[in-house]
């Protein structure tokens, strides 16, 4: 802590800066309005400032650049009038907590040390020398995060600047006042993280600048690679650094880049809304935010349905006693492998010489050309030139044939009766072009004739364009048919033959479908995105090594941002060596790659509790809180009635509270259970958010959020106890940042069996010890 002297000369400073924004604030309103009106008043009077004549291609010209002219003044006005809203935005959060950082620096070669202080943005006085605050993404900033008293640099345009941190004090002010001020050493003082982490969570995420860490600032200004691989626990700060290094490069590259030109593939819509106020909350518009799922069903289209990750993962952890599981189980593994990709890579490469498979292009049930005479056209040009192509030549042949055909239908008997359907209006149209069309009397003669003429004609393209629209997007290739003929001779039978089935139902299973898609780009060419320029993926662990090399090739010119926590693999597809897959996608000088291992999210009870089921490196924060709870039970609705109790204890304490089950099946069972007893809300795999209450969602949606508080719902043996449900227990039990509590019936889960009887309080009344010494640690 600082003396009163010290303390009162930093609050008689924070109230200069207020004064200083409250100054600014009053312009900004009064200019914004003064725009307001301008831009009003240049809309309503747009076509009187502007002469209109098209008497000559001379005043025509001048028309056209008199209307530029006017366009180009309203939209300066309207640009301007974004920007100052936008300032005053910052200044009406700044003047609530104008900074949370000083550093005095002494640069090399300087006689006098240069007090900087950090807020959320810069606001800098009228002459726009003087900094009142900098710009935590400003290079001088990187000072407060990365150093300590002593020697520090940091990096400008110009180069390397070096010199000394004489002092670095970080402060907590709240309505304009200073609460907590402290002198703090290299990290961001506990007491600062002590005062964030200690509050309560809520349906939304928070911005972290003020407790950027020294590893996550690192991240966050990292532009070296062209890949950012980090690999974090459960609550280390992965998501915050990457929504944080989002706005930093918005700001670094703010001439050159804009939020739509980023996209953050999150994993679910409930994540989606989780993080949505971060950057608004930083000044910064929010960059384009989907889920893969949402991605395959735009590249799909409305012919297919999709199966989501959701519905695979219910039959991964409920169908294990079903036929064929552990085949499908195998097939979904290769599928997803880097492998497979190769295989189908091959399989294309033996399409150029035969095996493609076309459909007869038909038109009113009459087949105008067969599969075997496209497939001739196809193999008759030569092999030498890619498939892709191949095809763009194709269909400029086909289309060439199609108009041939025009012409022959004209004639037929179907086009004159649907000529007589026409809309009077369609037929007065054509009658007034041909008489626009006569020169002489002697065209009147012809008029009938031309008319008819010209009737058939349009009949015939109204009804052709379907046809001719097919041949460009190549319909006429049999994509699904390839991808089954691929998998029969790649795959043994047992391990496609759900997919046929499915498949031949319009349906994908959701280990199909980028690999369907990947075989479609391979033949018609992919369409990729080359606007984008950094492509962020979260919770990483959970995509295939296939899913990884599908995005990396729709995005060619972005850099990506890969964010994951190898421990947390739940999905059947997902291990360690997805990381490695994606690695070996790049060259090694173009990876940069950072492990994050403290976890800020839950209190050091709870780390030390979760420790113990998979055996990790996890260093928690010094947050101390209660022990988690292991509660046992006699019965199903023994076990129903202690939760209950322990919800209305919760909710006196705590604003989140969720329920995790492990599946949506047993999700719902509980709701329906429940919903009379206590209020609470079913999350389901389209929620897209939740206010403060309590929850009752599956295990895989509530990856990447957290809660106040966390029941894990029936954590028996026989509920948990493969050894693939590990990494699932263990990310439910980091969703929790103060209270943990885990019920069960009769016999506790063994995946709990290396969890130390010290770590948490057992309030089992009919149990009476929830871990003993030789129970097994888990069985396949």
């Amino acid at each position: 802590m600082s003396n009163n002297s010290d303390w009162d000369n930093e609050q008689l400073r924070v109230d200069e800066v207020v004064s200083e924004i409250n100054k600014r604030e009053k312009g900004l309103e009064e200019k914004l309005g003064d725009i307001k009106i301008d831009v009003i008043d240049i809309r309503k009077k747009f076509w009187e400032d502007v002469t209109v004549n098209f008497d000559s291609a001379e005043e025509a010209a001048e028309t056209y650049a008199s209307i530029k002219q006017q366009a180009e003044f309203m939209s300066e006005k309207e640009r301007s009038h974004r920007h100052d809203l936008k300032q005053l935005k910052n200044l009406h959060k700044l003047k609530y907590s104008p900074y949370f950082g000083r550093i005095d620096f002494l640069e090399q070669g300087e006689e006098e040390s240069q007090s900087v202080y950090i807020g959320t943005s810069s606001f800098v006085d009228d002459s726009g020398i003087e900094f009142y605050v900098y710009d935590w993404r400003a290079p001088i900033s990187s000072l407060y995060y990365d150093y300590g008293p002593g020697h520090a640099e940091y990096e400008t345009p110009s180069g390397t600047i070096s010199g000394e941190v004489e002092l670095k004090k970080q402060f907590i002010i709240r309505n304009a006042q200073i609460k907590h001020m402290f002198n703090t050493g290299i990290t961001i003082g506990d007491e600062m993280l002590q005062e964030v982490l200690g509050g309560q969570s809520d349906s939304q995420m928070k911005s972290i600048v003020a407790t950027i860490q020294k590893e996550q600032n690192q991240i966050i200004r990292n532009e070296r690679g062209h890949l950012l691989i980090v690999q974090g626990v459960a609550g280390s700060g992965k998501t915050s650094a990457a929504l944080q290094r989002v706005a930093y490069l918005l700001y670094r590259h703010r001439d050159t880049l804009v939020a739509d030109q980023i996209v953050l593939f999150s994993p679910n819509p409930l994540f989606n809304s989780y993080v949505s106020t971060v950057l608004p909350e930083l000044g910064e518009d929010n960059m384009q935010q989907t889920t893969f799922q949402a991605y395959l069903e735009h590249r799909l289209g409305d012919d297919w349905k999709l199966e989501d990750p959701f519905m695979q993962m219910e039959y991964v952890l409920t169908a294990d006693e079903g036929p064929n599981y552990n085949e499908q189980i195998e097939s979904i593994k290769f599928k997803s492998s880097l492998e497979y990709i190769q295989l189908i890579d091959q399989y294309i490469d033996s399409l150029e010489k035969e095996g493609m498979i076309f459909t007869d292009i038909v038109f009113r049930g009459e087949t105008l050309l067969t599969k075997e005479k496209i497939s001739s056209y196809f193999y008759e040009l030569p092999d030498t030139i890619s498939i892709p192509n191949r095809f763009q030549k194709l269909v400029e042949k086909l289309l060439k044939e199609v108009r041939g055909f025009e012409l022959n239908e004209r004639k037929k008997e179907w086009v004159e009766q649907e000529i007589e359907l026409l809309d009077n209006e369609v037929l007065l149209k054509v009658h007034n072009k041909i008489e626009k069309q006569k020169k002489n009397e002697t065209d009147s003669f012809y008029e009938f004739e031309r008319e008819e003429e010209l009737l058939r004609l349009l009949v015939v393209k109204r009804r052709m364009k379907k046809i001719k629209n097919d041949i460009k997007e190549i319909r006429f290739l049999d994509v699904a048919s390839i991808y089954v003929q691929l998998m029969e001779s790649l795959l043994k039978a047992e391990h496609c033959l759900d997919s046929v089935q499915k498949i031949r139902q319009s349906i994908f299973s959701y280990e199909d479908a980028t690999p369907y898609l990947y075989v479609k780009g391979k033949l018609e060419g992919f369409q990729v995105n080359t606007t984008v320029r950094h492509v962020f993926i979260d919770e990483a662990q959970d995509y295939s090594p296939f899913q990884f090399a599908f995005i990396k090739n729709m995005f060619p010119r972005a850099k990506l941002t890969v964010l994951g926590d190898a421990n947390q693999s739940i999905y059947a597809h997902s291990n360690v060596s997805s990381f490695l897959a994606f690695e070996s996608l790049f060259s090694s000088s173009k990876i940069e790659k950072y492990e994050l291992t403290q976890s800020y999210r839950s209190t050091r009870q709870i780390i030390n509790f979760a420790k113990g089921i998979i055996q990790a490196e996890i260093e928690p924060f010094n947050r101390d809180g209660e022990r988690p709870t292991v509660v046992g039970s006699n019965s199903i609705d023994e076990m129903h009635a202690l939760m209950i109790e322990r919800v209305f204890e919760l909710k006196q304490k705590h604003r989140t509270i969720a329920i995790i089950c492990k599946t949506a099946k047993e999700s719902k069972t509980l709701y329906d259970n429940l919903k009379k007893k206590v209020d609470v809300r079913l999350m389901e795999k389209d929620s897209t958010g939740y206010d403060s209450n309590v929850l009752i969602i599956p295990s895989y949606l509530a990856k990447g959020v957290e809660f106040d508080a966390v029941l894990v719902y029936n954590a028996s043996v026989d509920a948990y106890f493969k050894q693939s449900e590990r990494k699932l227990l263990y990310t439910i039990c980091t969703r929790a940042m103060h209270s943990l509590n885990v019920f069960f019936v009769e016999e506790i889960s063994p995946l709990l069996a290396n969890v130390s009887n010290e770590t948490f309080l057992n309030k089992g009344t009919t149990i009476s010890s929830c871990l003993p010494e030789t129970q097994q640690i888990g069985r396949e």
